[in-house]
């Protein structure tokens, strides 16, 4: 937080103060002119009641602001945020108002009222914000020694702020037009009531780290854990005596063991009961942990002994979260049927649905975790940079230069304000390139990082953005929540999640336009993907900055991609006014209750599950074959990477992120622009068609099924009868690629089992060698093709 106090009456904004969550407060002189008519507004709401001018005409408000304002000593003020009017406060010299004649007033005593605007949507602590804004507003003036305030005797509201603040009541007085309370704040025992909150704001940051929660999520993800490591082989479940569905698997020590009860489903999926499971240290019952379960698996997880720490590190960090949501969950299933998009993305309990450590977010405090996750969902401003182009490129797709990109994203007037604090410092804008970064960023890396840079002007500061952005589940991915039209911002964030430091190369971003083009050349006038309502969020412009001393030393060190960014279309600009569109993700959501959210959605939408099935396979998985048998082009198609827009809640358009980083061209007859050459990846043919069996069948549909079959009433069995059939309608409706069908046969009896864990476990550090993925992936045994009629 930083405040300005500016002791000038004439001047426009006489106090400003910045609230990292939030932004910018601006305090001016009331106009009697400018705000009478939103101030009439705010004083005839129902919650303005003790302010006592409701059923007031805009004339009475004139009147009686006229006469305040003529009071010595009365001054007032109103605040804007985000360019509108959001609080009023009146400051007053007791000696000069009624108040005088029921207590004994003191030199530096100054009165004070504050009514804030109706919001157009709630943010927390936005009310406590305001509060002390003015509390701080009215301290920064050296001669106000305590702060008197005569709230009405039933406002309990601001009874609980003033005491928050520090305010000691000190008795109740009857006023000719009230009943209320005396209080009184110095400034001592406000910076006391603020420090004490700061040290109860740290402890409410890990409120949820609690016993029940603790229990809940722990239990909830050893199940987790037991699921998926039988699934990759990594345990090996043995049935229990006496019950057919009771498994027990030991660990390395045999004298542990775990009990529980599962079903067994298609491509090896263990279902378990959550409940069921019991964990015993030889004849005694022990409580679940995961941390513990870890690390009594470690040997047959095969974890190398150098990477136990962090993966355990990883471990503690997914409960943390998991934790936290679950404490704060604000949206049960039944509730985000009618959500919209913001309110679905925020509430996803899962990160990726195979990785057991997936929600690490290494590197951010508890505070940072309340501020800049998407299970917080606090809105906050982006701090943009200007860098010097020696070292600095923008790069955007054809026709979108760099002024119509700044333009677009932030306007005239704040392109114009970042390029007059250049100007300010004697620097010509013309030999900078304005940039967006994190605040966490910039704060916790960049600064440091880039000390040299920054004091030697190569790279500037100007400010930070207008709009608000609001974390989407990748954590780094800024959707504008300020103006949804506009582009999604993807930073750089130095956090370590699921084993990457979610970094971006400022090199490899200066392809991603050309890849654009050329995705949306390829793909933008197929036909049949419009046909089936498939389309991409382009990824139109980058800008990246190069560290020139850790450039010298290699392009590959991380240091090196801790400043770039990129800027994805908005599922906003795709859609019509009568859609709405959601995480694919949610498909796989179950609340804190066990409430899966895919079957109320199918009931809400009014149609049977085989049509909602078969309409949400048109528009996802047939355009995934198309692109693979049409073009030999795979993407990493799971929840998070994808958006669907719906209709009554009915699957019509699927809308694919990450088309630039997470796509594969296996093709190798396209004549590929110099830039875009990274997209083609050799592989044999077995491999090719994996990825649509392992990120389609494995790590999405194999949950999908499993929620269907229980608690959808919709078999299994139906479930891969409907995609087996979705496979053969295509290829009826494409004979020209009969020979592929063949080469690449969707219907054979087995393949690949492809174990992402492994990969976690065995160098969590970096999962896969990104110069060749396909080879770097863990296959063990076979999977049974459940769409295969050959068995």
């Amino acid at each position: 937080m930083s405040v300005n106090y500016i002791e000038q009456p004439n001047t426009e904004v006489v106090f400003s103060r910045d609230i990292p969550s939030l932004g910018r407060f601006d305090l001016r002189p009331f106009s009697l002119e400018k705000d009478t008519a939103f101030l009439h507004e705010w004083v005839n709401q129902p919650y303005a009641q003790y302010w006592g001018m409701l059923n007031s005409s805009v004339q009475e408000v004139h009147e009686a602001y006229r006469d305040l304002l003529a009071t010595p000593g009365y001054e007032i003020y109103v605040a804007f945020w985000q360019g509108k009017p959001v609080f009023m406060t009146e400051c007053y010299d007791p000696t000069h108002d009624l108040l005088a004649n029921y207590y004994e007033v003191q030199p530096g005593d100054r009165g004070m009222h504050v009514l804030v605007a109706p919001p157009d949507q709630k943010i927390k602590g936005f009310t406590w914000a305001v509060f002390t804004t003015v509390m701080d507003f009215l301290f920064a003036n050296e001669g106000v020694k305590r702060v008197v305030v005569e709230p009405d005797l039933r406002n309990d509201k601001i009874h609980a702020l003033n005491k928050r603040a520090g305010f000691v009541y000190n008795k109740v007085l009857t006023l000719p037009h009230k009943t209320a309370h005396l209080a009184f704040c110095t400034h001592a025992q406000y910076t006391a009531a603020r420090k004490a909150l700061r040290i109860s704001e740290k402890k409410a940051a890990i409120d949820h780290l609690a016993p029940l929660p603790w229990e809940e999520v722990n239990r909830a993800l050893v199940g987790k854990a037991l699921s998926e490591f039988a699934h990759e082989l990594l345990l090996k479940p043995t049935k229990a005596e006496g019950n057919a569905n009771q498994y027990v698997v030991h660990a390395d020590d045999p004298q542990i063991r775990y009990e529980f009860v599962a079903q067994r489903f298609a491509l090896d999926h263990w279902h378990i009961a959550h409940e069921s499971i019991c964990k015993y240290q030889g004849e005694e019952v022990a409580s679940l942990d995961l941390l513990h379960f870890i690390a009594e698996f470690q040997e047959q997880l095969e974890i190398p002994e150098e990477f136990r720490a962090t993966y355990l590190e990883e471990i503690g960090g997914t409960l943390y979260a998991a934790a936290y949501k679950w404490r704060n969950e604000r949206f049960d299933a039944k509730a985000l049927v009618k959500a919209d998009f913001q309110e679905v993305e925020h509430a996803m309990r899962e990160g990726h649905p195979c990785f057991l450590a997936n929600n690490g977010k290494m590197g951010l405090s508890p505070q940072d975790f309340e501020r800049y996750t998407p299970e917080a969902d606090v809105p906050f401003r982006l701090v943009w940079l200007a860098g010097h182009k020696d070292y600095a490129q923008y790069t955007g797709i054809e026709g979108l230069p760099y002024e119509q990109l700044l333009e677009q994203e932030l306007g005239t007037a704040q392109v114009a304000h970042f390029h007059q604090q250049l100007t300010n410092v004697g620097l010509s804008p013309d030999d900078y390139v304005l940039m967006p970064v994190h605040p966490w960023q910039w704060a916790n890396k960049l600064v440091y990082l880039y000390a040299a840079d920054i004091a030697q002007r190569r790279l500037v500061c100007v400010g930070e953005s207008t709009d608000l952005y609001s974390a989407q589940q990748s954590v780094r991915t800024l959707f504008n929540a300020s103006d949804p039209e506009k582009h999604y911002t993807k930073t750089s964030m130095g956090i370590t999640n699921m084993g990457f430091m979610r970094g971006l190369s400022p090199y490899y971003m200066q392809s991603t336009p050309a890849i654009t083009d050329w995705v949306r050349g390829l793909l933008g006038s197929d036909a049949f993907l419009q046909q089936c309502g498939f389309e991409m969020l382009d990824e139109v412009a980058t800008v990246g900055y190069r560290h020139k001393h850790f450039e010298a030393l290699g392009r590959a060190y991380p240091q090196n991609k801790m400043l770039a960014a990129l800027w994805r279309q908005s599922p906003a600009q795709k859609m019509e006014a009568h859609q709405k569109v959601m995480t694919m993700a949610a498909l796989l959501h179950v609340d804190t209750h066990g409430q899966a959210l895919l079957p109320l959605l199918i009931q809400d939408a009014g149609v049977t599950v085989e049509a909602w099935l078969k309409a949400y396979l048109k528009c996802y998985f047939t355009p995934l074959l198309h692109c693979f048998f049409e073009h030999g082009l795979v993407f990493m198609p799971h929840g998070e990477n994808l958006l669907l827009v719906l209709e009554d809640n009915v699957p019509v358009k699927a809308l694919m992120k990450d088309i630039t980083e997470e796509v594969l061209l296996y093709d190798n007859t396209h004549d590929l622009p110099e830039r875009v050459q990274r997209l083609y990846t050799e592989a044999s043919d077995e491999m090719q068609i994996l990825s649509l069996f392992t990120d389609v069948f494995d790590c999405f549909f194999r949950f999908l099924s499993v929620i269907l079959h229980t608690q959808a009433n919709y078999q299994e069995e139906e479930f891969w009868q409907t995609v087996h059939n979705c496979i053969r309608d295509y290829q009826r409706a494409h004979p020209e690629h009969a020979a592929k069908y063949e080469r690449y046969d969707l219907f054979v009896p087995e393949f690949k089992r492809c174990c992402l864990n492994r990969l976690q476990l065995g160098n969590h550090k970096q999962m896969l060698n990104l110069a060749d993925p396909i080879n770097s992936l863990k296959l063990v045994s076979v999977l049974k093709n459940p769409v295969s009629f050959k068995q």
